[in-house]
């Protein structure tokens, strides 16, 4: 399947050192050759302030010609704490966010004005027109913290209500369960282009650990594999199997990619590569 006319996107996180932040800018201008739609930046591992993401957001604009994508989140944070952050935004020029109920940083308190993601997009929305495009995220096998998948589901439902212009799903590794969602959205009409996540595939116990962190269930035929290749040789099986698994979801119908790049340049580059090669 063609991707070039499709969108790429890459998702990075704040480094906490010096190196890491040159190595971030270094790994951003090598994957800018690769026109990317955006960058999006999380707030880090574990939760942390805004400031992170904004600084690696602007260290981004002025490094490369790539749209920054800052993640924010309303758990914790009043309506004048969000504004400030946006009016920030704002005056930087960024034009896009990925908004997210998010997980309460540490020592950070309970109460928030924006319990549920639909209250921040509505809320911008509201505030700031169509100043920001809008993307929120979407869980194909639910949301681990879901009371259940309906519920889940209405949560999704709520956010595209309140103005979303698009969604990015958690990863995953099993194509029918972005089909399933896909249709399950069509069927309730919230026509917004619902981009899925991937994330690469180099080492087994670190695949397990994120994956049992966000719910995404692995196949046991990916588990018995990666049991039985040597370790130099799981690169160059996550290379293969992602492209099979990006070029099925693009072929189904899929707007585009967003990977999450883990900040490394590799293997992200090679897979894009190589779909844009067939």
């Amino acid at each position: 399947m063609e991707i070039n006319s499709k969108t790429i996107s890459f998702e990075f996180f704040p480094p906490k050192t010096d190196l890491g932040k040159e190595k971030l800018i270094s790994i951003a201008k090598n994957l800018e050759d690769l026109s990317p739609e955006y960058f999006s930046v999380t707030f880090g591992a574990g939760g942390s302030t805004q400031e992170g993401t904004l600084n690696t957001c602007l260290a981004m604009k002025e490094s490369t010609d790539i749209d920054p994508c800052p993640h924010i989140s309303g758990v914790g944070s009043t309506k004048q704490e969000i504004k400030s952050i946006l009016d920030t935004y704002v005056r930087a020029g960024f034009k896009r966010l990925v908004v997210l109920r998010g997980d309460l940083p540490s020592g950070v308190g309970g109460y928030s004005e924006f319990p549920y993601a639909n209250e921040l997009v509505e809320f911008i929305k509201n505030s700031y027109n169509n100043q920001f495009h809008i993307e929120v995220g979407a869980y194909p096998e639910v949301h681990p913290q879901a009371l259940s998948a309906d519920k889940d589901f209405e949560h999704f439902t709520n956010k595209v209500k309140a103005g979303a212009d698009g969604a990015i799903t958690q990863f995953f590794f099993l194509a029918e369960a972005y089909y399933d969602f896909a249709d399950r959205c069509e069927k309730a009409n919230l026509n917004i282009p619902i981009t899925p996540g991937l994330i690469t595939i180099t080492n087994k116990d670190s695949l397990i650990r994120m994956a049992g962190n966000c719910g995404a269930k692995i196949p046991n035929k990916i588990i018995e594999d990666l049991e039985k290749i040597n370790e130099e040789d799981i690169v160059k099986y996550g290379i293969e199997f992602l492209t099979n698994l990006s070029n099925d979801l693009l072929a189904f119908g899929a707007p585009g990619i967003h990977f999450y790049t883990i900040n490394q340049l590799e293997p992200t580059k090679t897979i894009v590569e190589s779909l844009r090669s067939e």
